[in-house]
């Protein structure tokens, strides 16, 4: 399943994509947060098969597995990046 997952240094900053598209994992993920179905997903974007969000979902969890997390979070649902120094709304994410 991760093998659909690509990082790419001349694909959108060397993010974590979808293998033959510019559409980053980040936004599939961001997606799914907000309440999207699979089906309002692949929609959205119709080069994505079903098996891409679940490979999504699968990077998200090996990267949640790492013991050190860099997120910290803040009041409603407010939290900070200290890596890239941003801070963003989690409830108020668009699709």
């Amino acid at each position: 399943m991760i093998e659909r997952i690509s990082i790419d240094p001349e694909i959108c900053h060397s993010k974590a994509c979808i293998k033959g598209t510019r559409i980053m994992v980040s936004i599939i993920l961001d997606c799914l947060a907000s309440g999207m179905t699979h089906e309002q997903i692949l929609h959205s974007y119709p080069t994505l098969e079903k098996e891409d969000i679940f490979a999504a979902l699968t990077y998200a969890a090996l990267l949640a597995k790492e013991e050190f997390s860099p997120i910290s979070l803040l009041p409603d649902g407010i939290f900070t990046d200290p890596i890239h120094e941003q801070k963003a709304d989690v409830a108020g994410v668009q699709c």
